[in-house]
């Protein structure tokens, strides 16, 4: 084990661009050691103090995706975009990648070695490793809730099925990237079939990315016998699977990529799938410019909290305000002429929601000191440096004690 390391989500390090770390632990259930890359979200450093937790994003062939999974989820969750909420991005690394991946072992395989196919069929097995090791560690050693996504492309995205099928509660949400569902003759897509007939996937949701492998039209697409287009037609069986059956819980959808071959559909479906899981997490344009009203209110903290119930209320957890986003409203408030109580009530709010957060505490004491209001404004600023010394805030409070001793 080496053990988490709270730190922002990119930061340079020895001339080093850091975007996360390499962890590991001892599974029983396999009988190895196992390496995973994790990456944090960059308020995990300073929210600590406020025992945030955070939705996890497992990755299947991490160390392939690690890098732009990361980075999308930074980006999209930055106070400034805020599509969905920060994630913790754990890429399990592989080691003998078909025997983790497959739910079953077939004679023969077009292009595989008989080597290869000996060690095949080992998914359920890497499943309990995923239940009941990996995720009781992460959730252990950082900063982590009990939501959680499933990621996986090609042999990655056939065990994110094999899991929904079979362990649907192990995960809120399942992406798979192109799935491998021409395995084993089609095994796991009939046992989908199914599965998806029953009513047992409230609250779970499915994104399926479906790359244009074959680069053939449909006609011939149909009757290729390759491996290819194998898969193609597997594909096209979930899909209308899916699409038949609506009553059994699961929000799903199904995307066709028609300019991306199996290798390059990663990227782009990421990017969506993650926006699908999590729409609307963001306020709409049009709902954003009715948190200002002519006239000062304290409306807007309560249109906010509105809003992240009904969030919480889609994803299945409970999702705060974000601390930054109320700060910059409240911000944005404050330099508005007569807005201040509207101002006020957003910094109140971030106490509420985050009474151990430095800033919280540092940024109410900005609205005090904006007020004119020095006793209550050097009493947050010496709250926050109580909870972490921060320069800033330290040459702000010391300012203040200066000018009324003065």
């Amino acid at each position: 084990m080496v053990g988490p390391v709270l730190a922002q989500a990119q930061t340079v390090k020895n001339g080093a661009i850091v975007i996360g770390h390499v962890d590991s632990l001892t599974s029983a259930v396999l009988n190895e050691q196992r390496k995973v890359w994790v990456s944090l979200p960059a308020s995990a450093s300073y929210l600590a103090y406020a025992k945030q937790r955070y939705p996890v994003v497992y990755l299947l062939d991490g160390a392939s995706h690690f890098a732009y999974t990361s980075d999308i989820i930074q980006r999209l969750s930055a106070a400034t975009s805020s599509v969905f909420p920060e994630m913790i991005v754990v890429g399990i690394a592989n080691t003998l990648r078909t025997r983790d991946l497959t739910p079953s072992r077939p004679t023969s395989v077009e292009g595989m070695s008989p080597e290869e196919l000996k060690t095949a069929g080992g998914a359920e097995k890497f499943t309990a490793f995923i239940e009941k090791e990996l995720i009781p560690y992460i959730e252990a050693h950082y900063p982590a809730s009990a939501h959680r996504t499933l990621i996986g492309h090609s042999f990655g995205g056939l065990l994110v099925l094999n899991t929904l099928v079979h362990h649907a509660t192990l995960f809120e949400h399942y992406v798979a990237l192109d799935p491998s569902l021409w395995w084993d003759g089609e095994k796991l897509l009939k046992e989908a079939h199914e599965a998806l007939a029953q009513p047992h996937f409230k609250g779970r949701t499915l994104f399926v990315a479906s790359a244009n492998t074959t680069g053939l039209d449909s006609v011939r697409a149909a009757k290729d016998p390759s491996v290819d287009g194998q898969h193609t037609r597997a594909k096209w069986k979930l899909r209308g699977n899916l699409a038949r059956t609506k009553s059994n819980g699961l929000r799903s959808t199904y995307r066709y990529y028609p300019t991306d071959t199996h290798s390059l559909v990663t990227v782009d479906a990421t990017y969506d799938a993650l926006r699908y899981i999590f729409q609307p997490y963001m306020l709409a344009p049009a709902e954003y410019s009715t948190l200002f009203a002519d006239k000062p209110t304290e409306a807007a903290a309560a249109k906010l909290v509105a809003h992240y119930q009904q969030v919480s209320a889609r994803v299945g957890y409970a999702v705060l305000p974000p601390e930054s986003i109320v700060t910059r409203l409240a911000y944005k408030f404050l330099s508005m002429p007569g807005q201040a109580p509207s101002a006020l009530a957003l910094y109140q709010l971030n106490l509420q929601n985050y009474p151990a957060s430095p800033s919280a505490h540092a940024t109410m004491g900005y609205y005090y000191e904006k007020q004119n209001q020095p006793d209550l404004a050097i009493a947050s600023y010496t709250k926050s440096l109580q909870l972490k010394e921060t320069p800033i805030v330290r040459k702000k409070l010391d300012q203040l004690q200066a000018k009324k001793q003065g």
